[in-house]
């Protein structure tokens, strides 16, 4: 979708949200985490829409952190960490579910949010479990 006018200067939905995940990327490895994989997400089935992490990426300890990055244009609303309901956090356990099955040994993992409001970035470490 494409949206005219207003503050968006013509950008689409997809494009701002490549910039917060460029954004949110560097943020991460100038905090010393490495990319692992950018979205994964399931293939097809019932059980698939819309299960994508947004970033997989390795901490130095070894924990594979599943990151999702959301983005408002401000805080108004519960803001951006607000916006990872609770459907949305079953379908990124999902999708890093079935990542961890194609690994010989999983190793420890956590689920962080990256909120990112107007110029403000959130890194919310842990900020919910697979359970």
């Amino acid at each position: 979708m494409v949206t005219t006018g207003g503050r968006s200067g013509g950008t689409t939905t997809k494009s701002r949200g490549d910039v917060a995940e460029e954004r949110a990327l560097q943020f991460l490895q100038d905090q010393g985490l490495r990319l692992v994989c950018r979205n994964y997400r399931l293939a097809g089935g019932p059980h698939a829409r819309g299960a994508e992490v947004d970033l997989i990426v390795a901490d130095r300890d070894g924990t594979l952190v599943f990151v999702e990055v959301r983005s408002r244009a401000d805080g108004r609303a519960g803001g951006a960490a607000a916006s990872v309901s609770g459907l949305k956090q079953r379908r990124i356990v999902r999708a890093a579910q079935h990542y961890l099955m194609r690994l010989r040994t999983p190793p420890p993992c956590r689920f962080d949010v990256i909120a990112i409001d107007g110029d403000q970035l959130e890194w919310l470490r842990g900020a919910f479990d697979a359970g």
